[in-house]
């Protein structure tokens, strides 16, 4: 590792200790950038820097690692700022990459000169801590919804009793958890809920910076996770795959098949399956609510935001090859860290994407 790579990492490291650091040093990467870009390149060491989502942030870590151990020139330093900054970063032309879980319009990628490709499939589950339950919970996105409005405000609601025959639910007030402003999983879940109730479509809506009216923020997945595990009562939503590795306790949804249907690679999958096939080239469609008995209703692509020209070409080349390699070697690292991969129609229209990079 050079010197000026060294420098990099130690950013890095720094900026991870805190969110407020963290957003500093995404605001300095262009003068970085413009710093060292060159003179790494000089000495075969490029530093490719992502900015986005915290949602596929421990999948990009794994590509990282993994990559790094295959091609000795190129490292990949990815910011797990939010999906919204992330976009605003790369469309200013700060990093190489973005990542989230926002599908952007055409008027928007032409207009930001972005391109917009899926890497992977995600999920955003209901956690929850009911003390005494002796089956899973399941619940509604009418319902979800409806506690996230503060309208639903106790365990053992009318609402959530009828959609649980026979578990003894208790009198117990609901704590609501909910995450802050560009927040990727804020957009999916708040897709969802906007899908299912009226009344919060037209009070809040689907958004990456719902203006929550009730409930405590948590910043990271881990700080979510760490809320509900430690308040008796509480709810909330997180990443599939977290939830799942960390052994966390997850609501099964209904679907719109009438199905209550829990977060699984293979019901991800189904829901992807559901909207593409058999066409296989709608790569900017969102996933919630597919149909089909076995689709998990809070479902979505997890997204990569290129500029759709660059002015170096061998940056460019470098990411091109990076991307290739997400869509062979990269999609089983993805379904080990806890992500779903993408169908193998899909990965082939993604590299036709890939390939107008330029």
């Amino acid at each position: 590792m050079n010197g000026r790579t060294a420098l990099i990492d130690t950013w890095f490291e720094c900026a991870s200790r805190s969110f407020l650091a963290l957003t500093a040093f995404a605001l300095g990467l262009v003068s970085l950038l413009s710093l060292f870009a060159s003179s790494t390149l000089a000495q075969q060491t490029l530093v490719v820097v992502g900015v986005g989502s915290t949602v596929p942030a421990p999948l990009y870590a794994a590509w990282s690692r993994e990559y790094g151990k295959q091609h000795a020139g190129v490292q990949i330093r990815y910011v797990p700022l939010g999906a919204e900054e992330g976009i605003k970063q790369v469309s200013r032309g700060t990093g190489d990459f973005s990542a989230g879980e926002l599908p952007l319009s055409e008027k928007e990628l032409d207009q930001d000169h972005l391109v917009e490709v899926p890497v992977a499939i995600i999920g955003i589950v209901p956690i929850y801590n009911v003390p005494h339950l002796q089956q899973e919970l399941r619940l509604s996105g009418e319902v979800l919804a409806e506690i996230y409005l503060g309208s639903i405000k106790n365990w053992r609601a009318p609402q959530i009793s009828k959609l649980n025959p026979g578990a003894e639910l208790p009198d117990l007030p609901i704590k609501v958890v909910q995450r802050p402003t560009g927040k990727g999983s804020n957009y999916v879940f708040t897709d969802f809920l906007s899908k299912s109730n009226a009344r919060f479509r037209s009070q809040i809506g689907t958004s990456l910076s719902p203006k929550w009216p009730v409930g405590e923020p948590a910043e990271r997945s881990a700080d979510m996770a760490a809320k509900v595990k430690r308040e008796v009562g509480s709810i909330g939503f997180v990443e599939y795959q977290y939830a799942a590795k960390n052994g966390i306790q997850q609501a099964l949804v209904l679907n719109p098949a009438g199905k209550f249907v829990k977060a699984s690679s293979r019901t991800l999958v189904a829901a992807c399956e559901s909207v593409e096939a058999p066409e296989w080239h709608r790569l900017t469609a969102s996933l919630v609510n597919a149909r089909g008995a076995d689709s998990y209703p809070l479902t979505s692509f997890t997204w990569v935001y290129f500029p759709a020209k660059s002015s170096d070409p061998a940056r460019a080349s470098a990411i091109v090859n990076l991307f290739s390699w997400v869509y062979s070697d990269g999609q089983t690292i993805a379904e080990q860290e806890g992500y779903a991969g993408l169908p193998s129609q899909l990965v082939s229209e993604a590299r036709k994407k890939l390939a107008e990079l330029h």
